[in-house]
């Protein structure tokens, strides 16, 4: 297995964010939805095997944790494996672009944004069509984990809630960067379990995976409306912002960049 170096990753995630920008809007709607359904469908697998055992979990809670972290890095997987366009990998992929003005700021701030949207939209729908609707969650102990997850998402506290985004998407992106210096399906695969895993077991917040967890929640009867959802939303959003875009995408490429080109 061949490594790529942080200086040659550096050029070829300069060629990849000119590819997004340069992307029609109907591709990127596409990407972007499959980009959100893919996350959702990590987000249900993880919470099928993490909570499938109340009566273990009782007496060890880190069951959970560990298996909700083995299994949901399956949507980063899916995602980097088919190149879906998801808005937390995106912070950092498009920043050392930036930064050699291959595209202007507001033009990679309107990127995020709609793949921010699509991926909402992505995710709201795999939710409804292939979880509610299939009563994926409508039985215990399912039932009561989805609406207590979304009821403890939507209570965090602003800043509790964008310092665990800085730390997701830290390691969302690293994951990302790290698919990026690889070339094999497992080391890909490895490269998402690890950091994305952790993020999952240490209960970090993800804006696209709350696209899922909340709504499935409030689908399920969890006391959470629409404003619950964007006071989660919106302060996790701002800090997987901070997480992706400068402790990886400017961090990295302030480090290793060779000259502009």
């Amino acid at each position: 297995m061949s490594i790529t170096p942080h200086a040659d990753l550096i050029e070829k995630i300069d060629a990849i964010g000119q590819g997004k920008t340069a992307m029609s809007l109907k591709r990127l709607a596409v990407l972007s939805v499959m980009a959100g359904a893919f996350i959702a469908l990590g987000g249900i697998l993880s919470v099928i095997a993490g909570f499938g055992m109340a009566g273990a979990m009782e007496s060890n809670p880190a069951i959970q944790r560990l298996l909700s972290g083995l299994t949901f890095p399956v949507g980063l997987f899916l995602i980097v494996t088919f190149g879906a366009e998801l808005f937390t990998g995106n912070n950092a992929t498009l920043v050392p672009g930036c930064a050699r003005r291959r595209y202007t700021p507001g033009k990679m701030v309107v990127h995020w944004t709609l793949v921010w949207l699509f991926n909402f939209a992505g995710a709201l729908v795999f939710t409804y069509l292939c979880v509610y609707l299939c009563g994926l969650t409508a039985a215990e102990p399912y039932h009561s984990a989805v609406v207590g997850i979304a009821e403890a998402k939507a209570a965090l506290p602003p800043l509790t809630a964008f310092l665990k985004g800085i730390a997701a998407n830290w390691c969302v992106c690293l994951a990302v960067w790290l698919c990026l210096m690889v070339d094999t399906l497992p080391s890909k695969f490895l490269a998402c379990l690890i950091p994305v895993g952790t993020f999952v077991a240490l209960g970090f917040e993800h804006s696209i995976a709350n696209m899922f967890f909340i709504p499935a929640g409030m689908m399920e009867g969890g006391n959470v409306d629409f404003w619950g959802l964007m006071h989660n939303l919106i302060p996790v959003t701002l800090g997987n912002i901070v997480g992706g875009a400068l402790l990886v995408g400017a961090l990295f490429y302030r480090l290793h960049a060779r000259s502009s080109k």
